[in-house]
């Protein structure tokens, strides 16, 4: 649809990414970036991700089925990428996927079945939370040696030490990566969400705000509630030359997917962006939200 309305080129490659849930945004951008590294010199790729609630429309009375529909609002971000620095506002400098679905909770947790009315719809497990801990932990570990600085690093592989030692007398270190990080956008998908994020990295209330605003003024927009949360910092001007950006997508299956930004161009003032008509409104109370 997009490359019948915009009359573009016959030869372009189109790859559509379905069924990936709420971090396909961010595996779309680690597709594109892999495609682009075997591209021509100049290639460009475009990265539509949104949110189509119509086809996953539940007619059923299962509370645990009806909640998604409580959840979720339409909503769709585009990004454009390209192996030229001219223009480029950001560079990509790394991006990490964690799957766990060889796990049977991990696996259930979001998944899309038959209630007994025969109703098809999206089951939301109670141990959502536990599993989405669990699975970022995980994405963590294997991001760690990428990002944090050595000192970071030398203090994690002391305390490592030490617990293996002391028969795990001793916790170990958990990493601060607000020395890796300046901005954080965690994707929306609700409240707890955010919270365990929150709780599992030690942020204080202005690393998440851009989350929360972005749950209370657009609700969860999935795979494009990260793109939205970065819209937001740069429309607060906290944005600078510089500064990281850790992007967090949690998906079904259960899927945790990082991408690390790192701004090369300040932002300019975009008077068409989704919070030009109402950014001077935000924060609001963060507790409310």
């Amino acid at each position: 649809m997009i490359i019948n309305k915009y009359k573009m080129r016959n030869n372009i490659h189109s790859v559509h990414l379905s069924g990936m849930g709420c971090s396909a945004g961010l595996i779309a951008v680690e597709l594109a970036g892999n495609l682009l590294r075997v591209g021509p010199r100049d290639a460009q790729a475009l990265v539509v991700s949104t949110e189509t609630l119509t086809p996953n429309y539940y007619a059923g009375n299962e509370r645990a089925m009806l909640l998604p529909c409580c959840l979720f609002r339409m909503g769709a971000a585009a990004v454009l990428l390209s192996t030229s620095p001219t223009n480029a506002r950001f560079r990509l400098r790394c991006t990490n996927r964690t799957l766990t679905a060889a796990d049977d909770s991990s696996y259930q947790c979001i998944y899309q079945k038959e209630d007994d009315q025969g109703n098809k719809g999206v089951n939301l497990s109670m141990d959502l939370i536990l599993v989405a801990g669990r699975t970022l932990t995980a994405n963590i570990t294997a991001l760690a040696p990428l990002v944090l600085p050595v000192s970071e690093q030398l203090l994690f592989a002391l305390s490592f030490i030490r617990e293996k030692l002391l028969s795990g007398k001793y916790k170990l270190y958990a990493p601060d990566f607000k020395t890796a990080f300046q901005h954080f956008c965690i994707h929306a998908g609700g409240r707890a969400v955010i919270d365990e994020v929150q709780r599992s990295l030690s942020l204080s209330d202005v690393h998440v705000e851009p989350s929360r605003m972005t749950l209370h003024r657009f609700g969860n927009t999935s795979s494009s509630s990260t793109w939205y949360e970065l819209a937001y910092i740069e429309a607060k001007g906290r944005m600078c030359i510089g500064d990281r950006v850790w992007m967090i997508g949690f998906g079904s299956g259960f899927k945790c997917n990082s991408v690390v930004l790192e701004c090369i161009v300040p932002p300019i003032c975009n008077v068409d962006g989704p919070w030009a008509s109402c950014i001077q409104r935000y924060p609001m109370g963060i507790k409310s939200c």
